[in-house]
């Protein structure tokens, strides 16, 4: 612990909300009167060593999240911002930044967000203009430079799904062992009653909460989570660690992503789910049935196995809506994603919207050479009653070509004579002249135009 006064008044009260107590409640938790509990939330009394650790004790906390100062991050992470030249006729005292980061973290946060994403548009319109450039620090980019970087392969996550999967197997089910190991009972409720979330867990009565709307495989992924956070909570935040991440907000989304990771490590062992992939050659559906788990997990946890002596075919893993956004991707393949913008029109994951749930297979070729095989699909998320909102997106699996004839999908073709569609990275990264699907002229390339002939591509490039 640090030596300096612990002022953590707003934590403290978002905390004392979250578990829907009153001072007088929380007071009594921590056998404190609710007047010192007030004078704490103002950060008019400081937080001892003793009080850290009842509060640790009676709800369940990790005492290193309790530890860490917020208001330092976020002061450090404002002054950096307020150092920007489109603030330099203003007066901001140190100790005003400091204050707001203190008393008012929401703010602050809300702060840092609006900054991010001014930052953000920026750096792209400069990457439209000049197609290169810096990147303005980005959490989700960060994020998914951390994983990419290990394949999506996390060795110490993975062996410790392997044992709690033994353990829940030995319990009956998630559910059964969530309670007999962790006294924490799950509990589904109606949509109106959980507010919008569709998982919460009550620390204070030791309650799971999901919406009880929920698909079985997606109640059963949510309350592998809840297990994951209760017994690796510490393996991933040495992972964090390990990242450096230049903010808080990086450090968080990659926990989640640990966190999620663990929870398919549970619910799909890895030497139990490689042996049912390689005896049902990849097959996406016949596999998620197997453990239960969606059609999207299952995709997801096939990028995953590389653990040595036991790897299978390496994947990427892409997920998009109907307008081209891209949510989600993993890279276990080489893959070159594009930094910004959407895929190429003429892979067919966008074809996937047009059938919803059919699975639509694909040989591409990038303009380099590299070949590879794609299984694309819909998948659903929300929905379950009337009126609730539904989002379909489209998830694309995909491997290097010579892997293909491995895979259900592909028996019996032969990668090297069969025809791949031309696709690019991006519209502004690719140069192939004659495509007419093209949204963008390439970067570098100059627009001819021509008012006396018109051909099948929308732009006319000059030579390179």
């Amino acid at each position: 612990m640090s030596s300096k006064p612990l002022y953590m008044g707003p934590r403290l009260k978002r905390l004392r909300r979250e578990l829907g107590l009153t001072q007088q409640a929380m007071a009594a938790d921590l056998d404190i009167s609710p007047s010192y509990v007030a004078l704490l939330e103002r950060n008019q009394r400081p937080f001892t060593a003793d009080l850290l650790l009842r509060l640790a004790r009676s709800y369940k906390l990790d005492l290193d999240d309790l530890d860490a100062d917020e208001g330092a991050d976020y002061g450090r992470r404002l002054g950096e911002v307020l150092r920007d030249p489109i603030f330099a006729d203003i007066d901001l005292p140190a100790l005003e930044v400091a204050d707001l980061a203190t008393s008012f973290p929401g703010i602050s946060e809300a702060l840092l967000r609006l900054y991010g994403a001014y930052t953000r548009e920026q750096a792209a319109l400069a990457d439209l203009s000049a197609g290169e450039g810096e990147h303005a620090p980005d959490p989700v980019a960060e994020a998914r430079r951390f994983i990419s970087a290990r394949r999506n392969w996390f060795p110490t996550l993975d062996s410790r799904g392997e044992a709690l999967a033994a353990a829940v197997g030995e319990a009956g089910d998630p559910k059964t062992y969530l309670a007999r190991r962790h006294g924490i009972r799950t509990r589904s409720l109606p949509a109106h009653v959980m507010m919008g979330a569709i998982r919460r867990f009550d620390r204070h009565n030791q309650q799971l909460l999901l919406d009880d709307t929920l698909s079985p495989a997606t109640a059963r992924f949510q309350v592998a989570l809840q297990i994951a956070y209760q017994e690796c909570r510490g393996d991933m935040n040495t992972l964090v660690r390990e990242g450096g991440f230049a903010s808080q907000t990086t450090a968080n989304l990659v926990r989640r992503a640990l966190a999620a990771y663990t929870a398919a490590a549970i619910l799909m062992p890895y030497d139990a789910f490689a042996k049912a992939v390689e005896e049902r050659a990849y097959d996406i559906e016949a596999v998620s049935r197997l453990f239960g788990t969606s059609f999207e997990q299952t995709a997801h946890r096939m990028t995953t196995l590389h653990k040595a002596g036991l790897e299978k075919v390496p994947f990427f893993f892409l997920r998009l809506d109907a307008a081209g956004n891209m949510s989600k991707r993993l890279d276990g393949a080489g893959f070159p994603f594009a930094a910004h913008g959407g895929s190429c029109p003429l892979w067919n994951v966008h074809e996937a919207f047009t059938a919803p749930m059919r699975i639509f297979t694909q040989w591409l070729e990038l303009p380099d050479g590299q070949r590879f095989f794609s299984i694309a699909r819909t998948v659903e998320s929300g929905g379950g009653g009337w009126g609730r909102p539904r989002i379909t997106r489209a998830v694309a699996l995909a491997c290097a070509a010579d892997h293909a004839p491995k895979l259900a999908y592909a028996q019996g073709i032969d990668p090297r004579r069969v025809e791949a569609t031309p696709i690019g990275v991006s519209c502004r990264l690719c140069h192939r002249p004659d495509c007419a699907a093209r949204a963008l002229p390439p970067i570098g390339r100059e627009v001819i135009g021509d008012d006396y002939r018109r051909g099948a591509a929308p732009f006319g490039l000059a030579e390179s």
